[in-house]
């Protein structure tokens, strides 16, 4: 177990913060740990009818990458992550879910991150318009899951929490 002795928050910003912690192990010993807290997130594998998936395609500043992803966000201060999840699918893709079903969740990088991303299917989608936020340039793709699974096997979708969420959806479904 490690026990912080102090702290110090070196950056806040809009989705995270930045802080760094001087811990104390058991022994007596102590280290330096490097902290990115973050509210936490929701993502979402959206089914159409016919084993068809809906993904958003859109550019990643920080992987300097346009990338192929399930639906996800950021949560609000006390959101309910399906809150989130549903506000997200809409928001990205223009689609509003009848069935929204919790698969799983995870901590997306525990050894520097407090972000944990809560995963859910939706089924049962209709359509209704994109409420994009003004930072996003959002393409949507619709493809069926066999293609997702070629795609993550060759490399074209190759974000962690896609990868995850529907390698997850695709185990229950």
């Amino acid at each position: 177990m490690e026990q912080c002795k102090e702290s110090s928050r070196l950056y806040e910003g809009k989705i995270l913060n930045l802080r760094v912690d001087q811990v104390q192990f058991e022994d007596g010993t102590s280290t330096i740990r490097e902290v990115v807290e973050h509210r936490g997130a929701a993502a979402i594998v959206p089914i159409l009818e016919g084993d068809m998936v809906v993904l958003v395609r859109q550019f990643r500043y920080a992987a300097n990458s346009e990338l192929l992803e399930i639906p996800a966000g950021t949560l609000e201060p006390d959101e309910d992550p399906e809150i989130c999840a549903l506000r997200e699918l809409e928001e990205e893709t223009g689609y509003k879910s009848k069935e929204i079903l919790k698969i799983f969740e995870c901590h997306i990088a525990p050894g520097y991150s407090t972000e944990k991303i809560h995963f859910y299917i939706a089924r049962g989608l209709v359509r209704t318009e994109m409420k994009t936020e003004e930072d996003e340039r959002i393409k949507i793709e619709v493809i069926t899951i066999k293609e997702a699974l070629d795609k993550m096997r060759n490399g074209q979708i190759c974000d962690a929490k896609t990868v995850c969420g529907l390698y997850r959806a695709l185990e229950l479904l």
